[in-house]
């Protein structure tokens, strides 16, 4: 296992249980209402459409949350994800919700050999998962695999013009980060997690990329999907600049002043022809 995967698989193997456990992530929300949904999937509603019927495929799905969200439209679900710490908590949430969902552990890069290709009809990707990939073509090529002909990407993330900005720096909006994909990672240690927990993680260190919304754009259409929708929103369901933004009624974040000044998160859509 290379560096980076070790290094970030026992960050999230970590965080799983804290995540589980702590109110931000509501699955005591889940089992008491059986038409409650996650806040990233009420967001992505509008865009999402009517999934009813379609074989899909969440990856990077961590606990299983929008993955369950994503059943609960109707979807006939996969999750994948490369820690086993974080599928053992969606098979729990899963079962406990008797919602019949596959979970499978790979990384994403291995997910054609996981899943097989061309058996998707919905491929999803959710907030926070782009950052932890080394090369977002090989991301592009796996995604374009994975569907059908006539199947669709569906992905929502943190901005990249987000993920540049230097979170530290309460006084400006001050660019501290790679706005491009690098060949090295950008390596940080905290051992904090960003839900409302009083546990510190063990494993601190992590290994990440930022990759450009040009690079994300032509990495879709290099491997010959064809893109149906990029929208760029003020809005991300995370503090991501602490101190410097408002959270509204849904969970949604967005900077206290010049919201117009720089885009939180972005949502692409593309078909496979």
């Amino acid at each position: 296992m290379s560096d980076y995967r070790r290094l970030n698989r026992a960050n999230w193997d970590d965080r799983a249980p804290l995540h589980a456990g702590s109110r931000d992530y509501a699955l005591d929300s889940f089992l008491s209402d059986p038409s409650f949904l996650s806040g990233v999937v009420r967001f992505d509603l509008p865009r999402l459409g009517d999934i009813r019927g379609l074989r899909a495929v969440h990856l990077q799905c961590h606990i299983g949350t929008d993955t369950l969200s994503l059943a609960r439209l109707g979807a006939t679900m996969t999750g994948l994800d490369f820690s086993p710490a974080s599928l053992a908590e969606a098979r729990k949430l899963a079962e406990a919700s008797s919602t019949p969902i596959d979970f499978v552990e790979s990384d994403l890069y291995d997910a054609v050999s996981a899943l097989g290709a061309g058996q998707f009809d919905l491929v999803y990707t959710g907030i926070g998962a782009l950052c932890w990939l080394p090369d977002i073509r090989r991301w592009a090529d796996t995604v374009a695999a994975l569907l059908r002909p006539g199947g669709r990407l569906f992905i929502r993330d943190g901005h990249p013009m987000l993920m540049s900005i230097d979170e530290t720096r309460a006084d400006a909006l001050t660019i501290g980060y790679p706005y491009f994909e690098t060949a090295e990672p950008m390596v940080f240690s905290d051992g904090s997690t960003y839900v409302d927990t009083d546990s510190a993680l063990t494993h601190t260190t992590t290994n990440e990329w930022n990759h450009g919304l040009g690079e994300i754009v032509e990495a879709v259409l290099q491997s010959d999907l064809t893109l149906t929708q990029l929208v760029e929103h003020d809005s991300t369901p995370w503090e991501a600049l602490p101190g410097r933004m408002i959270c509204d009624d849904l969970g949604e974040w967005r900077l206290t002043d010049h919201r117009e000044r720089l885009p939180l998160t972005f949502t692409l859509q593309a078909r496979k022809p």
